[in-house]
């Protein structure tokens, strides 16, 4: 996706002038604590209650109970094993891989907006989900690493992250490091690059299923959700969430220009490295699962900053959850819709995301990178 240069990308605002990049002007902020905890409990009870609606609805009691049989090693009558084989071994695993994805999206968005130093930034924009498509489309042509079995896929998307993800900090560094105005372009640049090539691997496709494999990268979905696919990128998601989280001040600093962070002690090169090879690892991790899920994590931050203003310790506590909240019930909405098919992630996610995006920047006091 293109990403126009904002005003702070193109043109640095003094060091005099110390406010953030973006954020919300005199907006009262939402106690942090109860909010968290709201957020954390919505989340909790969104969970047994999506898990037990589908095309065979499950009452939330009896959803709860079929949990805690499957986390206890509990037992259940015969005649209930094959709603209990639909709460425990579809639809949970689904759940909370949604849950996973939706709150990594949103920790990368708002440090990918920080890294780059534009409020147009999502996670997508240094390339990494281009090559995750890349390799995806590969391995299902080739048919290469069948070792992996029914995980070949995002295995190989996986490694065409990571793929992406060199290549793009190869072709940005220059003796002056990582500057945002490099990356950026290198990764819109990279991404077109990406693009064609996989377009190419599909037109030369002797059938039709790379053709339905780009189609889910590029729109998103958790169909494929298991319990084995699900370890790998809770760990990633987990672990860049807690390491971006303590980079918090380093995220501020960083969003009044490099001269700036210099003076008040943050190697900016240095920073922005480590940041990008974490976000890229979570969305590479994120990817590999689930596709391309588009404003997740463009919007989400700016909302978060809404009400719990502009500081990145604040905002990197409740973005996360925001959006494993969000994206538990887009992924109800996407397989009850127009049941009993589904409807791709990526729809759902931009027709919210868009009138969201208007309604921000149309918002009085809310500033995305200038005036």
């Amino acid at each position: 996706m293109a990403v126009p240069a904002s005003t702070d990308l193109v043109s640095p605002e003094p060091a005099t002038r110390k406010r953030p990049a973006h954020g919300a002007r005199g907006a009262r902020q939402v106690p942090l604590g109860p909010l968290v905890g709201l957020l954390a409990a919505g989340l909790l009870v969104s969970s047994v209650v999506v898990i037990g609606l589908g095309a065979a609805v499950i009452p939330p009691s009896a959803t709860a109970r079929y949990l805690w049989a499957g986390v206890t090693g509990g037992t259940i009558s015969a005649d209930e094993v094959t709603r209990y084989q639909i709460i425990w071994q579809i639809r949970t695993p689904r759940v909370l891989l949604a849950a996973c994805v939706g709150a990594g999206l949103g920790a990368v968005g708002v440090a990918v907006q920080a890294l780059v130093r534009n409020a147009l930034a999502d996670p997508y924009v240094l390339g990494v989900s281009s090559g995750a498509s890349v390799g995806a489309v590969a391995v299902t042509v080739s048919g290469g690493l069948a070792a992996a079995g029914v995980y070949a896929v995002s295995a190989g998307a996986f490694l065409g992250a990571m793929a992406a993800t060199a290549l793009v900090f190869l072709a940005s560094w220059s003796r002056a490091g990582l500057t945002p105005l490099r990356l950026v372009l290198t990764g819109v640049v990279m991404s077109f690059g990406f693009q064609s090539l996989m377009a190419m691997i599909v037109y030369f496709s002797p059938d039709s299923e790379a053709t339905s494999m780009l189609l889910f990268w590029s729109m998103g979905g958790f169909g494929a959700a298991t319990w084995g696919s699900l370890p790998p990128v809770v760990a990633v998601v987990l672990a860049g969430i807690v390491l971006l989280a303590r980079q918090g001040r380093t995220l501020d600093v960083m969003t009044f220009g490099d001269e700036t962070a210099a003076s008040l002690g943050v190697d900016s090169t240095r920073a922005r490295t480590l940041l990008f090879v974490v976000t890229s690892l979570m969305t590479g991790a994120t990817v590999a699962v689930s596709g391309a899920i588009a404003f997740v994590g463009l919007v989400l931050p700016h909302l978060v900053r809404i009400l719990v203003g502009a500081t990145h310790a604040r905002v990197m506590l409740v973005t996360p959850l925001v959006g494993a909240l969000f994206m538990v019930w887009v992924d109800l909405l996407s397989r009850t819709v127009v049941a009993p098919r589904e409807l791709p992630l990526g729809v759902i996610t931009a027709l919210v995301g868009v009138p969201v995006f208007i309604g921000l920047m149309r918002r009085r006091g809310y500033l995305f990178g200038g005036r």
